[in-house]
């Protein structure tokens, strides 16, 4: 909250007035008054969402829609260097035709200045090769030509470093829910092949492209529990470097937009080292912009994984079941990409656990079902036995006996297919289930408990595990216990 109202203090006053009025044009009275409130009282959040008449996750998602609209007028009044150098790049062809050569050259060099400072690699090798026909005559000539042979080279590593950047995320997604030791060493040598690629040229650009990769692969596929290796760059100095660069090329409008992306980092590091005081500095921020950042952002990073890390959130303080109200306003004309399996998979469990949490298994099973209907999930079968037993708890709390025991049915033939050994937790989970439906109503807490303290040892054979964010706390143990099967047929 408080990022967005320094941001609305230092508006100036024609920037600000112009959103305002461009917000009372378009019918926006309420995120005028919000942005009013924000410039020109010292309200707190509490009073202006009483003067406005919305609730809480109205008045966050106001508030988001609010930033949208900010961050949209600006970026349109930014004088970006790559907008304005390549609208002069696009006239070369008038400079070579109209200008004098000593005129025509100045201009090039200014140019080619400017466009080295911002590693616009595409935009240098049409200077360059300028900037040899300038000289054709000259001794010069050789220099140019170098200079135009090499940034053509750094133009297409730039192009391979961004073709890795998202094939590493595609890959990793596919990791996530198969769990297949080839597809983490195959992560492993596109993180070797950034490094040596990067290695070759003293660029900013891509020194980020690589650290938006390497951050991420050190925090969930080789992770360091305890910062134990020396040999590798802090990844808390890495970040306060990449805030350098993007701060130094803050017209930049790349950089512009990936700082979302090393907010949600800065959160994932924080949050696997449980320095949840850092966490929740940056945790509104990335939360307001989630539908943006899992629209857009997929080259760049996985961001599926910030829907786990805020349902873990959600338990640790305590407000699961707020999720709910707060995804209907979140996800308001979110359209999920069901090209992209692994993040459709994730986006669907994660609400169909906030359903869950909510008490609405009804809905919960609803968002699993048209998920199985809609995806095939045949190629990462452990992936397709969480999902299954997720769907599995949903019928056990809601009564219905014919579609459990069909499912929970389908759920051992795959287990047996799969091996018990490889399905430990799963194969606990179901026993849970089982206990909770029988019509035997002696100990059921008891023995639900003992299975629950036995999962604490039990890891899922793969990353991809939505059971793990189902809190097994008494709460769970007595819910289950006290269930009562039906046939709702």
């Amino acid at each position: 909250m408080a990022k967005l109202k320094n941001i609305i203090k230092q508006l100036t006053d024609d920037d600000f007035r112009a959103i305002y009025d461009s917000l009372m044009e378009s019918n926006a009275e309420k995120s005028a008054y919000l942005l009013h409130s924000m410039r020109e009282k010292a309200l707190s959040d509490h009073r202006i969402m009483m003067e406005l008449g919305v609730n809480t996750n109205a008045y966050y998602t106001l508030r988001s829609r609010l930033k949208q609209k900010i961050e949209e007028y600006l970026l349109q009044q930014m004088d970006s260097p790559r907008a304005d150098i390549v609208k002069k790049v696009s006239n070369i062809t008038e400079i070579l035709f109209t200008k004098k050569k000593a005129i025509a050259i100045a201009t090039l060099k200014k140019l080619e200045k400017e466009l080295s400072e911002y590693d616009l690699s595409n935009e240098l090798t049409v200077i360059y090769k300028a900037l040899k026909k300038f000289h054709v005559h000259s001794p010069d000539y050789y220099h140019y030509s170098q200079q135009y042979n090499k940034h053509v080279s750094f133009m297409l590593a730039v192009d391979k470093v961004e073709d890795m950047l998202a094939e590493y995320f595609k890959k990793y997604g596919n990791y996530l829910m198969s769990g297949e030791e080839m597809e983490k060493y195959e992560l492993g040598l596109i993180v070797t092949e950034m490094e040596n690629t990067c290695k070759l040229y003293d660029s900013h650009r891509l020194y980020v492209y690589q650290v938006c990769l390497t951050i991420f692969h050190r925090l969930f596929v080789e992770p360091d529990p305890d910062h134990s290796d020396h040999d590798l760059e802090p990844i808390e100095d890495i970040l306060n470097r990449t805030d350098e660069i993007l701060s130094t090329y803050h017209l930049d409008s790349i950089y512009y937009h990936l700082r979302l992306v090393f907010e949600f980092l800065k959160i994932e590091y924080y949050n696997h080292f449980k320095v949840y005081r850092k966490v929740e500095s940056y945790y509104e921020e990335v939360n307001e912009s989630v539908p943006t950042l899992l629209s857009n952002y997929s080259l760049y990073t996985f961001p599926a994984q910030f829907l786990n890390t805020k349902l873990q959130r959600a338990l640790r303080v305590d407000n699961q079941a707020s999720l709910y109200e707060e995804n209907a306003q979140l996800f308001d004309g979110y359209e999920p990409d069901k090209e992209d399996i692994p993040k459709l998979v994730m986006y669907v469990t994660y609400r169909a656990l906030s359903c869950y949490y909510a008490g609405h298994y009804d809905e919960a099973a609803k968002w699993i079902n048209n998920l199985l209907n809609e995806v095939s999930m045949k190629k990462t079968p452990f992936a397709l036995l969480e999902v299954k037993v997720l769907l599995a708890l949903q019928y056990c709390l809601l009564g219905d006996f014919d579609l459990f025991n069909q499912l929970i049915n389908s759920i051992q033939r795959q287990i047996r297919i799969l091996g018990k050994e490889d399905c430990e937790r799963i194969l606990s989970f179901t026993k849970i289930l089982k206990i909770s439906i029988s019509e035997t109503k002696r100990q059921k807490a008891l023995k639900i408990r003992s299975i629950v303290e036995r999962m604490q040892a039990q890891r899922p054979p793969v990353k991809f595990s939505p059971t793990e964010l189902i809190k097994m706390d008494d709460k769970f143990i007595e819910r289950l216990s006290k269930s009562e099967m039906h046939s709702m047929a």
